[in-house]
């Protein structure tokens, strides 16, 4: 159940990752396609990254189930084929809100060239953007800061053991991955909250900087339970060779 728990863990890292790449490689040239002469290039763009958005806002959203499931809640939880309903949810829902966006009425304009507040192919309709984009953040934000808090707290009182134990080095540790959590989590994306009015550019420069190393610190993150795994199985094989010696 462990070495399952982990692969499952992995593979909602490298699906989190992999929408974070695809959402940044069509970010990125954004801002030129709103600019271009080519209408049909912005009208790709446009729901493209949208669809990458809540793609990176879904995978976050189920990071955090994960580890609610499988620290906050309970350690021996079985879900049938939990992968595949994790993928659907992860790729599928995303998939499902652009496809409505698609076949709204042309009158609405949802997708095409916005000022928000560079120019970028994105949602032209506030109703949408707000439903959408701002609805699923806001529910992965409240959700991840519960999960957080909750794993956080669990961590601390682990903390308050290892201490008696006199075991810093644990309690190093999981003060990193608890701030690490929070970049995993999509917590600091909540810095675009105070992004409005005159901590605009304040706001800005915080989210900007801090969610540029999301990729670095869900690196450290994967690093950490690699490392956390092959020392529990170098300590099982230890113990397994030490029964078969006695």
């Amino acid at each position: 159940m462990g070495d399952i728990r982990t692969e499952d863990s992995k593979k909602i890292h490298a699906s989190l990752v992999i929408a974070l790449i695809l959402l940044n490689l069509h970010f990125l040239p954004s801002e030129m396609a709103a600019t271009s002469s080519s209408p049909d290039f912005c009208l790709y763009m446009a729901p493209a990254l949208h669809y990458f958005l809540l793609a990176t806002l879904c995978w976050m959203g189920l990071e955090g189930f994960h580890l609610y499931l499988h620290i906050v809640k309970v350690f021996n939880i079985y879900i049938n084929r939990y992968m595949l309903k994790i993928s659907v949810v992860g790729w599928g829902v995303p998939a499902l809100i652009v496809s409505v966006c698609l076949i709204l009425p042309t009158k609405l304009k949802v997708y095409g060239h916005t000022d928000m507040p560079h120019s970028i192919c994105y949602i032209t309709n506030d109703t949408v953007k707000y439903t959408t984009s701002l609805g699923v953040f806001s529910l992965v934000f409240l959700f991840n800061a519960f999960t957080f808090i909750e794993t956080a707290r669990f961590m601390f009182t682990a903390r308050k053991t290892n201490l008696k134990r006199g075991n810093p080095s644990e309690v190093k540790k999981n003060s990193c991955t608890v701030m690490v959590l929070m970049t995993l989590l999509g917590l600091t994306w909540g810095f675009i909250s105070i992004s409005f009015g005159q901590l605009s550019t304040t706001g800005l420069y915080i989210f900007s900087i801090l969610n540029s190393l999301q990729g670095f610190f869900i690196f450290i993150f994967i690093g950490l339970s690699l490392r956390k795994s092959k020392g529990s199985k170098a300590l099982s094989s230890s113990t397994v060779n030490s029964t078969n010696v006695s």
